[in-house]
């Protein structure tokens, strides 16, 4: 046997193959990378097997400083848009066991996101059970609290100052939109799991400080939903949380739940305030057609064959 020919190596416990094999790295957070080697991540566990099936072996990597290196072969990174063709991303759709897989960490960009909303009337029925099963697994008794207390609940995201490509306005900006397109109260939460620039800060307490109609503070979704009108943001996944609240939002950028929310247009604001208090979308249809059409439930038994279709939908050998 020449060497090289039929080089053997152990990939973190898998079994032994054949250099002429291709492998299928994992890049992916360290707590989440171990989780995988062990065997403890379902979904990750059922996406590996599905690409063993293929024939290609599977490596798992924790992230590096530069995230998921160019140049290494395929590649399946958790969160972070892949470096190449070669690649793909996965992440959940906001709660467990909901996941996607796509070329792109951006969600404006993902199949759902250029897909039509169309309910099947036949799903009615289904749709209602799905929905009121998840607005319990989730929120509990919550959701059957709602009310509409008179105020807009505007919950941030991150680099507040900053008017990205991506945003039709900065999220400051957006926040005085709200007080100058309304006479509501307006309640902006931060984010509490991001990390704020002392600027940042300084320019929401000024403008707390000079409008009466504007709180802000950190967290405290749950309540806020129960209470709100409506929901003005960026795209937070704050306002997907909101469907099973039955509140209706206005997004100042793209997002991948755009369907049966309002669309704020920088150069029409007015139009957009007006349409958000006037929607009522079918919550249950849209989060069932969402969540059970077009993502992956890895709880269900068909999880791997869902899997597969993803992975044949971007040319892998599966």
């Amino acid at each position: 046997m020449e060497q090289g020919e039929h080089l053997l190596r152990s990939i973190h416990g898998a079994s032994v193959t054949t250099m002429d094999d291709e492998t299928v790295t994992f890049y992916m957070e360290p707590e989440l990378c171990q989780s995988a080697q062990a065997g403890r991540h379902n979904f990750i566990g059922k996406l590996a097997d599905t690409v063993r099936r293929g024939g290609m072996q599977v490596r798992y990597e924790p992230f590096g400083m530069r995230g998921v290196p160019k140049g290494k072969g395929k590649t399946m990174s958790h969160i972070k848009t892949p470096p190449d063709a070669q690649g793909l991303c996965f992440r959940r759709v906001y709660h467990y066991p909901f996941w996607q897989i796509e070329q792109s960490a951006e969600r404006w960009t993902w199949d759902v996101a250029q897909s039509a909303f169309e309910p099947n009337p036949a799903d009615a029925k289904e749709a209602a059970r799905f929905y009121g099963f998840w607005q319990n697994r989730l929120f509990g008794e919550a959701p059957q609290k709602v009310k509409r207390s008179g105020y807009i609940y505007v919950p941030l995201q991150g680099k507040i100052l900053a008017h990205r490509p991506f945003q039709i306005c900065s999220p400051l900006e957006m926040v005085e939109h709200c007080l100058a397109q309304t006479d509501m109260q307006v309640i902006t939460t931060l984010h509490p799991n991001e990390r704020y620039e002392n600027a940042e800060f300084a320019a929401l307490k000024n403008l707390e400080q000079t409008n009466d109609r504007l709180t802000v503070q950190t967290g405290g979704m749950e309540d806020l939903l129960v209470g709100c009108d409506f929901i003005v943001t960026q795209n937070s996944s704050v306002a997907f949380n909101g469907y099973f609240f039955g509140k209706p939002s206005l997004l100042f950028r793209k997002a991948d739940f755009h369907h049966i929310a309002a669309q704020a247009d920088i150069d029409d604001l007015a139009a957009g305030f007006a349409k958000v208090q006037q929607i009522a979308p079918d919550y249950a249809a849209y989060i069932h057609w969402f969540w059970q059409k077009n993502s992956i439930n890895a709880g269900r038994p068909e999880a791997a064959e869902m899997i597969a279709a993803r992975l044949k939908r971007f040319g892998w050998p599966v």
